[in-house]
Protein backbone atom coordinates (compact mmCIF):
# COMPACT_ATOMS: atom_id res chain seq x y z
CA UNK A 1 0.00 0.00 0.00
CA UNK A 2 2.80 2.43 0.89
CA UNK A 3 4.50 1.75 -2.46
CA UNK A 4 1.27 2.34 -4.38
CA UNK A 5 0.63 5.62 -2.56
CA UNK A 6 4.20 6.73 -3.25
CA UNK A 7 3.84 5.94 -6.95
CA UNK A 8 0.58 7.92 -7.16
CA UNK A 9 2.13 10.84 -5.24
CA UNK A 10 5.18 10.88 -7.54
CA UNK A 11 2.85 10.82 -10.55
CA UNK A 12 0.98 13.87 -9.24
CA UNK A 13 4.23 15.77 -8.67
CA UNK A 14 5.58 14.78 -12.08
CA UNK A 15 2.43 15.81 -13.95
CA UNK A 16 2.28 19.08 -12.00
CA UNK A 17 5.89 19.82 -12.94
CA UNK A 18 5.26 19.38 -16.68
CA UNK A 19 1.84 21.04 -16.98
CA UNK A 20 2.94 23.80 -19.42
CA UNK A 21 4.54 21.32 -21.83
CA UNK A 22 1.80 18.73 -21.47
CA UNK A 23 -0.68 21.36 -22.63
CA UNK A 24 0.61 20.79 -26.15
CA UNK A 25 -1.48 17.61 -26.00
CA UNK A 26 -4.53 19.65 -25.01
CA UNK A 27 -4.45 18.38 -21.42
CA UNK A 28 -5.92 21.49 -19.78
CA UNK A 29 -7.33 19.35 -16.97
CA UNK A 30 -3.83 19.00 -15.49
CA UNK A 31 -4.26 22.37 -13.79
CA UNK A 32 -6.71 20.60 -11.50
CA UNK A 33 -3.69 18.81 -10.00
CA UNK A 34 -2.44 21.98 -8.32
CA UNK A 35 -4.57 21.49 -5.15
CA UNK A 36 -3.24 17.93 -4.94
CA UNK A 37 0.31 19.25 -5.37
CA UNK A 38 -0.07 21.65 -2.44
CA UNK A 39 -1.82 19.01 -0.31
CA UNK A 40 1.08 16.60 -0.88
CA UNK A 41 3.52 19.27 0.25
CA UNK A 42 1.60 19.65 3.50
CA UNK A 43 0.88 15.95 4.17
CA UNK A 44 3.32 13.85 2.12
CA UNK A 45 2.43 10.54 3.76
CA UNK A 46 -0.61 9.34 5.67
CA UNK A 47 1.42 6.41 7.03
CA UNK A 48 3.73 8.80 8.94
CA UNK A 49 0.78 10.05 11.01
CA UNK A 50 1.17 6.83 13.04
CA UNK A 51 4.65 7.71 14.30
CA UNK A 52 4.72 8.38 18.06
CA UNK A 53 6.34 11.86 18.11
CA UNK A 54 5.77 15.06 16.14
CA UNK A 55 9.51 15.46 15.49
CA UNK A 56 9.69 11.99 13.97
CA UNK A 57 6.58 12.62 11.88
CA UNK A 58 8.08 15.81 10.47
CA UNK A 59 11.38 14.07 9.77
CA UNK A 60 9.69 11.14 8.06
CA UNK A 61 7.56 13.52 5.99
CA UNK A 62 10.71 15.36 4.95
CA UNK A 63 12.28 12.08 3.81
CA UNK A 64 9.15 11.22 1.86
CA UNK A 65 9.20 14.60 0.10
CA UNK A 66 12.85 14.15 -0.83
CA UNK A 67 12.17 10.67 -2.22
CA UNK A 68 9.24 12.02 -4.24
CA UNK A 69 11.46 14.87 -5.41
CA UNK A 70 14.07 12.43 -6.72
CA UNK A 71 11.48 10.39 -8.60
CA UNK A 72 9.53 13.30 -10.07
CA UNK A 73 12.67 15.32 -10.93
CA UNK A 74 14.10 12.43 -12.95
CA UNK A 75 10.79 11.82 -14.72
CA UNK A 76 10.13 15.47 -15.51
CA UNK A 77 13.71 15.96 -16.71
CA UNK A 78 13.50 12.98 -19.05
CA UNK A 79 10.10 14.09 -20.33
CA UNK A 80 11.32 17.60 -21.11
CA UNK A 81 14.25 16.16 -23.04
CA UNK A 82 11.96 13.94 -25.13
CA UNK A 83 9.77 16.94 -26.03
CA UNK A 84 12.64 18.98 -27.55
CA UNK A 85 12.33 17.51 -31.08
CA UNK A 86 8.57 18.15 -31.16
CA UNK A 87 8.65 21.71 -29.82
CA UNK A 88 11.92 23.01 -31.24
CA UNK A 89 12.29 25.63 -32.62
CA UNK A 90 8.70 26.69 -33.35
CA UNK A 91 7.46 26.24 -29.78
CA UNK A 92 10.78 26.85 -27.99
CA UNK A 93 9.28 29.54 -25.67
CA UNK A 94 6.73 26.98 -24.45
CA UNK A 95 9.52 24.50 -23.74
CA UNK A 96 11.55 27.07 -21.78
CA UNK A 97 8.45 28.08 -19.87
CA UNK A 98 7.90 24.44 -19.04
CA UNK A 99 11.49 24.10 -17.90
CA UNK A 100 11.21 27.09 -15.54
CA UNK A 101 7.88 25.82 -14.24
CA UNK A 102 9.35 22.35 -13.60
CA UNK A 103 12.35 23.82 -11.75
CA UNK A 104 10.09 25.92 -9.53
CA UNK A 105 7.73 23.02 -8.81
CA UNK A 106 10.57 20.63 -7.96
CA UNK A 107 12.26 23.32 -5.86
CA UNK A 108 9.12 23.65 -3.73
CA UNK A 109 9.16 19.91 -3.03
CA UNK A 110 12.92 19.77 -2.41
CA UNK A 111 13.14 22.72 -0.02
CA UNK A 112 10.03 21.64 1.83
CA UNK A 113 11.64 18.25 2.39
CA UNK A 114 15.18 19.33 3.19
CA UNK A 115 14.08 21.98 5.69
CA UNK A 116 11.96 19.44 7.54
CA UNK A 117 14.79 16.90 7.63
CA UNK A 118 17.52 19.38 8.60
CA UNK A 119 15.28 20.90 11.24
CA UNK A 120 14.26 17.64 12.94
CA UNK A 121 16.94 14.98 12.38
CA UNK A 122 19.39 14.52 15.24
CA UNK A 123 21.51 11.95 13.43
CA UNK A 124 22.48 13.99 10.37
CA UNK A 125 25.67 15.41 11.80
CA UNK A 126 27.65 18.48 10.84
CA UNK A 127 29.63 16.56 8.21
CA UNK A 128 26.63 15.52 6.15
CA UNK A 129 24.87 18.83 6.58
CA UNK A 130 27.89 20.64 5.18
CA UNK A 131 28.25 18.02 2.43
CA UNK A 132 24.65 18.68 1.46
CA UNK A 133 25.25 22.43 1.27
CA UNK A 134 28.52 22.16 -0.66
CA UNK A 135 27.62 19.30 -2.99
CA UNK A 136 24.15 20.66 -3.66
CA UNK A 137 25.58 22.54 -6.63
CA UNK A 138 27.61 19.65 -8.06
CA UNK A 139 25.63 17.43 -10.50
CA UNK A 140 25.82 13.78 -9.53
CA UNK A 141 27.44 14.42 -6.17
CA UNK A 142 24.30 16.20 -4.98
CA UNK A 143 22.18 13.10 -5.64
CA UNK A 144 24.62 10.82 -3.83
CA UNK A 145 24.69 13.07 -0.76
CA UNK A 146 20.92 13.51 -0.84
CA UNK A 147 20.41 9.74 -0.87
CA UNK A 148 22.76 9.43 2.12
CA UNK A 149 20.85 12.11 4.03
CA UNK A 150 17.54 10.39 3.28
CA UNK A 151 18.93 7.06 4.48
CA UNK A 152 20.28 8.48 7.75
CA UNK A 153 17.05 10.33 8.55
CA UNK A 154 14.83 7.39 7.56
CA UNK A 155 16.79 4.99 9.77
CA UNK A 156 16.55 7.48 12.61
CA UNK A 157 12.76 7.76 12.43
CA UNK A 158 12.35 3.99 12.32
CA UNK A 159 14.82 3.34 15.15
CA UNK A 160 13.59 6.08 17.49
CA UNK A 161 9.96 5.19 16.87
CA UNK A 162 10.74 1.60 17.78
CA UNK A 163 12.42 2.64 21.02
CA UNK A 164 9.51 4.85 22.05
CA UNK A 165 7.00 2.09 21.39
CA UNK A 166 9.17 -0.45 23.20
CA UNK A 167 9.37 1.74 26.30
CA UNK A 168 5.62 2.24 26.24
CA UNK A 169 5.05 -1.51 26.08
CA UNK A 170 7.35 -2.27 29.02
CA UNK A 171 6.59 0.81 31.11
CA UNK A 172 4.84 -1.19 33.83
CA UNK A 173 7.75 -3.62 34.12
CA UNK A 174 10.08 -0.95 35.57
CA UNK A 175 13.10 -2.90 34.35
CA UNK A 176 15.62 -0.50 35.89
CA UNK A 177 13.98 0.07 39.27
CA UNK A 178 16.85 -1.30 41.34
CA UNK A 179 16.87 -1.76 45.10
CA UNK A 180 19.55 0.92 45.40
CA UNK A 181 19.79 4.10 43.28
CA UNK A 182 22.41 4.56 40.57
CA UNK A 183 25.41 6.84 41.01
CA UNK A 184 26.81 7.79 37.59
CA UNK A 185 30.51 8.69 37.83
CA UNK A 186 32.15 10.52 34.92
CA UNK A 187 35.69 10.17 33.65
CA UNK A 188 38.54 12.61 33.32
CA UNK A 189 38.34 16.03 31.57
CA UNK A 190 34.53 16.22 31.72
CA UNK A 191 31.94 17.48 34.18
CA UNK A 192 28.32 16.64 34.99
CA UNK A 193 27.02 19.77 33.28
CA UNK A 194 23.29 20.37 33.46
CA UNK A 195 22.95 21.33 29.81
CA UNK A 196 25.35 18.77 28.36
CA UNK A 197 24.90 15.46 30.10
CA UNK A 198 28.11 13.44 30.09
CA UNK A 199 26.07 10.28 29.63
CA UNK A 200 24.11 11.51 26.61
CA UNK A 201 20.67 9.98 26.19
CA UNK A 202 21.37 7.14 28.62
CA UNK A 203 20.02 8.66 31.89
CA UNK A 204 16.61 9.52 30.40
CA UNK A 205 16.31 6.02 28.96
CA UNK A 206 17.09 4.50 32.36
CA UNK A 207 14.64 6.81 34.13
CA UNK A 208 11.89 5.91 31.64
CA UNK A 209 12.41 2.34 32.80
CA UNK A 210 12.25 3.14 36.51
CA UNK A 211 15.82 4.03 37.51
CA UNK A 212 16.67 6.60 40.17
CA UNK A 213 19.89 8.41 39.23
CA UNK A 214 22.43 10.60 40.99
CA UNK A 215 25.70 12.03 39.67
CA UNK A 216 29.19 12.25 41.13
CA UNK A 217 29.45 16.03 40.59
CA UNK A 218 33.21 15.90 41.13
CA UNK A 219 35.90 17.89 39.33
CA UNK A 220 36.88 17.20 35.76
CA UNK A 221 40.57 16.58 36.48
CA UNK A 222 42.27 15.61 39.72
CA UNK A 223 44.33 12.76 41.09
CA UNK A 224 42.54 9.47 41.76
CA UNK A 225 42.88 10.10 45.50
CA UNK A 226 41.37 13.58 45.37
CA UNK A 227 38.55 12.52 43.05
CA UNK A 228 37.82 9.57 45.34
CA UNK A 229 37.52 11.90 48.32
CA UNK A 230 34.96 13.97 46.44
CA UNK A 231 33.04 10.82 45.54
CA UNK A 232 33.10 9.57 49.11
CA UNK A 233 31.49 12.81 50.29
CA UNK A 234 28.92 12.52 47.53
CA UNK A 235 28.05 8.93 48.46
CA UNK A 236 27.55 9.87 52.10
CA UNK A 237 25.46 12.83 51.03
CA UNK A 238 23.17 10.68 48.87
CA UNK A 239 22.74 7.88 51.39
CA UNK A 240 22.23 10.35 54.22
CA UNK A 241 19.62 12.49 52.48
CA UNK A 242 17.64 9.66 50.85
CA UNK A 243 18.03 6.90 53.41
CA UNK A 244 18.73 4.46 50.59
CA UNK A 245 21.56 2.80 52.49
CA UNK A 246 23.71 2.02 49.47
CA UNK A 247 24.28 2.99 45.85
CA UNK A 248 25.05 1.13 42.64
CA UNK A 249 27.98 2.90 40.99
CA UNK A 250 28.33 2.97 37.22
CA UNK A 251 31.67 4.60 36.45
CA UNK A 252 33.26 5.44 33.13
CA UNK A 253 36.99 5.62 32.36
CA UNK A 254 39.04 7.12 35.22
CA UNK A 255 35.83 7.26 37.25
CA UNK A 256 36.23 3.53 37.78
CA UNK A 257 39.62 4.02 39.48
CA UNK A 258 38.22 6.88 41.58
CA UNK A 259 35.36 4.65 42.72
CA UNK A 260 37.60 1.72 43.55
CA UNK A 261 39.78 3.99 45.71
CA UNK A 262 36.75 5.37 47.55
CA UNK A 263 35.42 1.88 48.26
CA UNK A 264 38.72 0.26 49.22
CA UNK A 265 40.62 3.03 51.00
CA UNK A 266 38.06 5.61 52.14
CA UNK A 267 35.60 3.37 53.93
CA UNK A 268 32.78 3.43 51.35
CA UNK A 269 32.36 -0.35 51.31
CA UNK A 270 29.22 -0.29 53.55
CA UNK A 271 27.58 2.29 51.27
CA UNK A 272 28.25 0.71 47.88
CA UNK A 273 26.36 -2.37 46.68
CA UNK A 274 27.95 -2.70 43.23
CA UNK A 275 30.60 -1.11 41.04
CA UNK A 276 30.30 -1.40 37.28
CA UNK A 277 33.25 0.07 35.42
CA UNK A 278 32.88 1.12 31.79
CA UNK A 279 36.07 1.27 29.68
CA UNK A 280 38.18 1.92 32.76
CA UNK A 281 42.00 1.68 32.38
CA UNK A 282 42.49 -0.66 35.34
CA UNK A 283 46.00 -1.47 34.13
CA UNK A 284 46.72 2.00 32.83
CA UNK A 285 47.99 3.11 29.43
CA UNK A 286 51.54 2.63 28.16
CA UNK A 287 50.65 5.41 25.77
CA UNK A 288 50.33 7.78 28.75
CA UNK A 289 53.72 6.68 30.10
CA UNK A 290 55.32 7.41 26.74
CA UNK A 291 53.78 10.87 26.37
CA UNK A 292 54.59 11.99 29.89
CA UNK A 293 58.17 10.76 29.56
CA UNK A 294 58.83 12.24 26.11
CA UNK A 295 57.01 15.59 26.14
CA UNK A 296 59.27 18.40 27.46
CA UNK A 297 58.42 19.60 30.95
CA UNK A 298 57.78 23.16 29.72
CA UNK A 299 55.22 21.99 27.19
CA UNK A 300 53.45 19.81 29.75
CA UNK A 301 53.33 22.62 32.30
CA UNK A 302 51.99 25.10 29.77
CA UNK A 303 49.24 22.72 28.61
CA UNK A 304 48.31 21.89 32.19
CA UNK A 305 48.24 25.54 33.23
CA UNK A 306 45.95 26.43 30.31
CA UNK A 307 43.57 23.58 31.09
CA UNK A 308 43.48 24.30 34.82
CA UNK A 309 42.72 27.99 34.28
CA UNK A 310 39.92 27.20 31.82
CA UNK A 311 38.29 24.65 34.11
CA UNK A 312 38.44 26.96 37.11
CA UNK A 313 36.31 29.39 35.14
CA UNK A 314 33.83 26.57 34.47
CA UNK A 315 33.50 25.69 38.14
CA UNK A 316 36.33 23.34 39.14
CA UNK A 317 37.74 24.64 42.46
CA UNK A 318 41.17 23.03 42.13
CA UNK A 319 41.74 21.11 38.86
CA UNK A 320 45.04 19.27 38.42
CA UNK A 321 45.63 18.17 34.84
CA UNK A 322 49.00 16.49 35.35
CA UNK A 323 47.92 14.61 38.47
CA UNK A 324 44.91 13.19 36.62
CA UNK A 325 46.97 12.09 33.61
CA UNK A 326 49.78 10.77 35.78
CA UNK A 327 47.45 8.38 37.59
CA UNK A 328 46.50 6.81 34.25
CA UNK A 329 50.04 5.62 33.51
CA UNK A 330 50.54 1.85 33.35
CA UNK A 331 53.21 2.11 36.04
CA UNK A 332 50.87 4.08 38.32
CA UNK A 333 48.00 1.62 37.88
CA UNK A 334 50.26 -1.34 38.64
CA UNK A 335 51.00 0.16 42.03
CA UNK A 336 47.38 1.25 42.46
CA UNK A 337 46.07 -2.29 41.97
CA UNK A 338 48.45 -3.65 44.59
CA UNK A 339 47.37 -1.03 47.14
CA UNK A 340 43.63 -1.05 46.40
CA UNK A 341 42.14 -4.50 46.99
CA UNK A 342 38.51 -5.27 46.18
CA UNK A 343 36.08 -5.47 49.08
CA UNK A 344 34.16 -8.75 49.42
CA UNK A 345 30.81 -7.07 50.19
CA UNK A 346 30.83 -5.16 46.90
CA UNK A 347 29.91 -6.77 43.58
CA UNK A 348 32.46 -5.74 40.92
CA UNK A 349 31.95 -6.07 37.15
CA UNK A 350 33.34 -4.40 34.07
CA UNK A 351 32.70 -3.64 30.41
CA UNK A 352 35.05 -2.63 27.60
CA UNK A 353 34.77 -1.90 23.90
CA UNK A 354 36.96 -2.04 20.81
CA UNK A 355 37.20 0.53 18.02
CA UNK A 356 37.94 -1.62 14.98
CA UNK A 357 39.24 1.13 12.69
CA UNK A 358 40.51 4.60 13.48
CA UNK A 359 38.00 6.30 11.19
CA UNK A 360 35.18 4.74 13.20
CA UNK A 361 35.79 7.19 16.03
CA UNK A 362 35.16 10.90 16.22
CA UNK A 363 38.04 13.36 16.66
CA UNK A 364 40.35 13.08 18.58
CA UNK A 365 39.79 9.34 19.09
CA UNK A 366 40.30 8.64 15.39
CA UNK A 367 43.76 10.16 15.77
CA UNK A 368 44.74 8.64 19.12
CA UNK A 369 43.52 5.16 18.13
CA UNK A 370 46.57 4.51 15.96
CA UNK A 371 48.99 5.73 18.62
CA UNK A 372 47.40 3.67 21.39
CA UNK A 373 47.35 0.63 19.10
CA UNK A 374 51.09 1.00 18.53
CA UNK A 375 51.86 0.99 22.27
CA UNK A 376 48.98 -0.97 23.81
CA UNK A 377 47.31 -2.99 21.05
CA UNK A 378 43.56 -3.15 20.24
CA UNK A 379 41.75 -0.29 21.97
CA UNK A 380 38.72 1.99 22.12
CA UNK A 381 40.60 5.06 20.94
CA UNK A 382 42.14 5.74 24.37
CA UNK A 383 42.34 2.59 26.49
CA UNK A 384 43.73 -0.82 25.52
CA UNK A 385 41.46 -3.86 25.50
CA UNK A 386 43.73 -5.65 27.97
CA UNK A 387 43.13 -2.92 30.55
CA UNK A 388 39.33 -3.15 30.87
CA UNK A 389 38.72 -6.42 32.67
CA UNK A 390 37.94 -6.19 36.38
CA UNK A 391 35.66 -8.03 38.78
CA UNK A 392 33.65 -11.22 38.57
CA UNK A 393 31.80 -10.39 35.34
CA UNK A 394 33.31 -8.91 32.19
CA UNK A 395 31.66 -7.89 28.90
CA UNK A 396 33.57 -7.01 25.74
CA UNK A 397 31.71 -5.07 23.04
CA UNK A 398 32.30 -4.22 19.41
CA UNK A 399 30.31 -4.22 16.16
CA UNK A 400 30.09 -6.66 13.26
CA UNK A 401 30.93 -3.87 10.85
CA UNK A 402 34.32 -2.20 10.50
CA UNK A 403 33.43 0.73 12.74
CA UNK A 404 33.59 -0.68 16.26
CA UNK A 405 32.70 1.12 19.51
CA UNK A 406 34.82 3.95 20.88
CA UNK A 407 35.54 5.27 24.36
CA UNK A 408 33.06 8.07 23.75
CA UNK A 409 30.41 5.80 22.21
CA UNK A 410 30.14 3.95 25.52
CA UNK A 411 28.68 7.05 27.17
CA UNK A 412 26.70 8.19 24.12
CA UNK A 413 28.96 11.23 23.93
CA UNK A 414 28.00 12.06 20.34
CA UNK A 415 24.33 10.97 20.61
CA UNK A 416 24.91 8.75 17.60
CA UNK A 417 22.86 5.69 16.64
CA UNK A 418 25.32 2.92 15.82
CA UNK A 419 24.45 -0.19 13.85
CA UNK A 420 24.81 -3.37 15.90
CA UNK A 421 25.06 -1.40 19.15
CA UNK A 422 22.24 0.35 20.94
CA UNK A 423 24.02 2.12 23.81
CA UNK A 424 20.79 3.06 25.58
CA UNK A 425 19.47 -0.48 25.52
CA UNK A 426 22.85 -1.76 26.68
CA UNK A 427 22.53 0.28 29.89
CA UNK A 428 18.89 -0.74 30.36
CA UNK A 429 19.97 -4.39 30.24
CA UNK A 430 22.96 -3.74 32.47
CA UNK A 431 20.84 -2.08 35.18
CA UNK A 432 18.08 -4.66 34.79
CA UNK A 433 20.68 -7.34 35.51
CA UNK A 434 21.60 -5.52 38.72
CA UNK A 435 17.93 -5.50 39.66
CA UNK A 436 17.67 -9.24 38.95
CA UNK A 437 20.68 -9.84 41.21
CA UNK A 438 18.91 -8.07 44.06
CA UNK A 439 20.84 -4.79 43.99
Amino acid sequence: MKVIIRILSAAVLFLTAVIPVFQSHGAQWLWLLLPCFFLLNVFPSYVNRRLPERRLRLCADGCELLILFLISAVLSGLYLLTRIPALWPEHAPRWFAGLIWAILAEAVVFWNGIIRVYGTSLQIGFKWRMAGIICGWIPGANLIVLCKIIRIASEETAFESGKILLNREREQEQLCKTRYPLLMVHGVFFRDFKYFNYWGRVPKELERNGAVIFYGNHQSAASVKDSAQELAKRILEITGETGCGKVNIIAHSKGGLDSRYAISLLGMEPYVATLTTINTPHRGCLFADYLLDKIPAGVKDKAADGYNKALKKLGDPDPDFLAAVGDLRASSCLRFNEETPDKPEVYYQSTGSRLNIASGGRFPLNFSHRLVKYFDGPNDGLVAEDSFRWGSNYTMLTTKEHRGISHGDMIDLNRENIRDFDVREFYVRLVHDLKERGY
